[in-house]
């Protein structure tokens, strides 16, 4: 009877000391809008990666850019009491009430990449300066284009500041030379496939374009492909946003113009690192983060291969 009570008492204070050790370690929440797109798989898994390499436990939520079902990760998130939550939205403005109710119990909330339109729910939000990295791929696009011609804008999600800060920035600039003339203008929600199926349906109607502007880069594969169905490939030049691996090679063959460089890789593992830096006790941190964008062409496409 006295070796059982011992046993007992030993299980007990083992499963004990293992609660004690998953509790010391910080659990991290990530976020993101959708893993169906692999530039969003690159910032959610370098999220993981950084926060295991600090000694935290992380696990991935995609909410396929669903609005319900990001809002259904945070209730797990504020029920299993993870200690941050590095985010991805699905909307800048039906993402605020998520990232209120976690700051509410007490979550951090650090935004990646897609910002929010609220300054005070999120700690703070790290964000690609998407708007002059538009105005950069606008100067090459005028210049490619010889100032004259006719071309088609993809625009991504309508709830995402991004789509709106990379058309402005673009049209910043494009909007100077009456010569170049937009003949559609429509959303393919940052998707490839809907891309696709969105320009082959404009090529119906204006079959003599010379350029397509999109919003990122799967987009740009999407109406690459669309192209290329339709036998304009080498004669129409596309524009992208991201620097996603697919479009590096594709700028090195010369079947899309140019993209802008994000870097995914940066602006998470700067989401965890703050996240530790508020594990330990810091209050205070910018509002906003900006991370430069850089122009990528024929030109320059082997210093990012």
């Amino acid at each position: 009877m006295i070796t059982f009570i011992l046993l007992c008492m030993t299980l007990c204070l083992q499963a004990c000391k293992q609660s004690a050790d998953r509790k010391e370690s910080k659990q991290i929440a990530i976020i993101v809008s959708t893993l169906n797109n692999p530039w969003f798989v690159v910032l959610a898994e370098s999220a993981a990666k950084k926060a295991n390499e600090m000694g935290y436990e992380a696990r991935i939520f995609d909410s396929q850019n669903n609005t319900a079902l990001e809002a259904d990760h945070f209730e797990n998130a504020i029920a299993s009491q993870f200690d941050a939550i590095l985010f991805n939205c699905t909307d800048a403005d039906g993402s605020i009430g998520n990232v209120e109710k976690a700051k509410a119990a007490g979550i951090p909330v650090f935004c990646m990449d897609r910002e929010v339109n609220s300054v005070d729910a999120p700690t703070t939000q790290i964000l690609s300066d998407s708007y002059s990295g538009c105005i950069s791929i606008g100067k090459y696009f005028v210049q490619q284009l010889n100032k004259k011609g006719k071309y088609v804008e993809l625009l991504g999600l309508v709830g995402d500041n991004n789509t709106w800060n990379r058309s402005k920035g673009f049209h910043s600039v494009v909007d100077n030379y009456p010569d170049l003339v937009m003949v559609a203008q429509q959303s393919g929600d940052f998707d490839r496939n809907k891309a696709m199926e969105v320009l082959e349906s404009i090529l119906q109607a204006h079959p003599d374009i010379d350029a397509v502007f999109c919003g990122n880069d799967a987009m740009a594969m999407g109406a690459y492909q669309a192209l290329f169905v339709a036998g304009k490939a080498d004669k129409v030049k596309v524009f992208g946003f991201d620097g996603s691996a697919d479009v590096l090679t594709a700028i090195k063959e010369n079947k899309i113009a140019a993209t802008g460089m994000q870097h995914p890789v940066l602006m998470a593992e700067t989401a965890v690192q703050y996240a530790g830096e508020y594990f330990k006790g810091k209050t205070e941190f910018p509002k906003k983060v900006p991370v430069s964008v850089e122009l990528v062409t024929k030109a320059n496409v082997n210093n990012y291969l």
